[in-house]
C-alpha cells in the first residue's frame, strides 16, 4: 500500500517507516523538520535499503499537500505531524491549535480531493486527564488537562465527524501512552531538539554526562515509592501498532480509538534503576516540587488493540532501558554528532 507519513522524520515516525518498509509498503514522508532532521531519513534508508520519498513542507500548506497527493496518490495516511510539548502548549496555545487542529483539517481536505479514505492519527493518552478509574480504557471520560491534550482531542473529534460523514472512510485514533527506547541498530532514537520533555532521554543525558542530575518532580504521590507512575511503551512496539492500524483500516470503516500501552506502569525510581542497570552509570537525582497537571498514575487498558488489530507490546522495561542507552552512548550528540 502507498502510505503518506506526515512528520515521518520524527522519533515515532522514523521507527514506523522501518516497520512499514519491512512489510513492503511504499512510503512518502512530509516533514518541515521543525522537530527533526533530514539525516534521520538517510539512516532509515541505510537500515532498510528501502526507497523513502520525502517532501519538505508543512501540513498546513494546502498547495504543498495537493501537489504531494497528486504525485504520490496515497492509499492511506499516517498523521504524526504536530507540536507535542505539554508545557510549551500552555505558553503557546494558538500555535498548538494552528498546527495540531488546522493542520489536520488541511490534510483532510487534501485527502478528500483525491479520494484517500484512510487515516491513522497520532493521538495521546493526555486526552483522558485525571483518571476516574484505572486502567484507562477507550470509554474513559475525556477531560484533558493541557492545551496539547485538548488539541489532540479536538483533532480526534474532527476525524470522527469526517469518518462518519464520508463514505468508506476510516479514522484510526491511536492514543498512546509514554514512548521510550530506540531501534535495535542504535541508529535511530529520541533526540530532543532542546530541553527533554520526557523522562528517559533526560536520564540518558545524565548518564552520558550531558546533564549533571535528574530532577524528580514530586516524591509524595500516592504510589508505592512516592514518584509518579507511567505506562511506558517501547517505540518499536508503538511503530508496529501503526502498521497494524493500516492493516485494520483496509477492512473497517468509521472512527475507532485504540489505547497503545503495556498495561504495566513504572515509577520514576523504577525507570532510573532500570537505566542504571543498563548503563552501569550512577544517575544523580534531586527531588523537586510536583509539576502542575501531572497525575499520580497512568495505566493503559490495550485489550481492544489486541482483540481487534492483533497487536500487543512485547518489549520489557530492560529492553527499553538497554536500547535507550545503546542509542545515547553511540550518539551522544544525537543526530548532530
Amino acid at each position: 500500500m502507498r502510505v503518506l507519513v506526515t512528520g515521518g522524520a520524527g522519533y515515532i515516525g522514523s521507527h514506523t517507516l522501518i516497520e512499514l518498509l519491512g512489510q513492503a509498503h511504499e512510503v512518502c514522508v512530509l516533514d518541515n523538520f521543525h522537530n527533526s532532521r533530514p539525516v534521520v531519513l538517510d539512516r532509515v534508508r541505510s537500515l532498510t535499503n528501502g526507497k523513502v520519498t520525502s517532501v519538505t513542507g508543512d501540513v498546513r500548506d494546502r498547495g504543498a499537500l495537493d501537489a504531494l497527493m497528486d504525485d504520490f496518490a496515497p492509499q492511506a495516511v499516517i498523521h504524526f505531524a504536530g507540536l507535542k510539548a505539554v508545557g510549551e502548549s500552555q505558553r503557546q496555545p494558538v500555535d498548538y491549535y494552528d498546527v495540531n487542529v488546522t493542520g489536520t483539517l488541511t490534510l483532510l481536505r487534501a485527502m478528500d480531493r483525491i479520494g484517500c479514505r484512510r487515516i491513522i492519527f497520532s493521538s495521546s493518552a493526555t486526552v483522558y486527564g485525571e483518571p476516574v478509574y484505572l486502567p484507562y480504557d477507550e470509554a474513559h471520560p475525556t477531560a484533558p488537562l493541557s492545551v496539547y491534550g485538548r488539541t489532540k482531542l479536538m483533532a480526534e473529534e474532527v476525524l470522527t465527524d469526517w469518518a462518519r460523514a464520508t463514505p468508506e472512510a476510516t479514522a484510526v485514533l491511536l492514543r498512546y501512552f509514554n514512548p521510550v527506547g530506540a531501534h535495535a541498530s542504535a541508529r535511530l532514537g529520541e533526540d530532543p531538539a532542546d530541553y527533554p520533555n520526557n523522562l528517559m532521554p533526560f536520564i540518558a543525558q545524565v548518564a552520558v554526562g550531558k546533564r549533571d542530575e535528574l530532577q524528580v518532580f514530586g516524591d509524595d504521590y500516592p504510589t508505592d515509592d512516592g514518584t509518579g507512575e507511567r505506562d511506558y511503551i517501547h517505540v518499536v512496539d508503538l511503530a508496529r501498532a501503526h502498521v497494524a492500524a493500516v492493516d485494520w483500516a483496509e477492512s473497517n470503516t468509521g472512527a475507532r480509538a485504540f489505547n497503545i500501552g503495556t498495561g504495566q506502569p513504572y515509577s520514576v525510581y523504577q525507570m532510573v534503576e532500570a537505566f542504571r542497570r543498563a548503563s552501569g552509570h550512577p544517575i544523580p537525582l534531586r527531588v523537586a516540587p510536583r509539576r502542575d497537571g501531572d497525575v499520580a498514575r497512568m495505566q493503559a487498558d490495550s485489550r481492544r488493540a489486541e482483540a481487534e488489530m492483533g497487536w500487543r507490546a512485547t518489549h520489557t522495561l530492560d529492553d527499553m532501558a538497554a536500547s535507550t542507552w545503546a542509542w545515547q552512548s553511540g550518539n551522544p550528540d544525537g543526530y548532530g554528532g
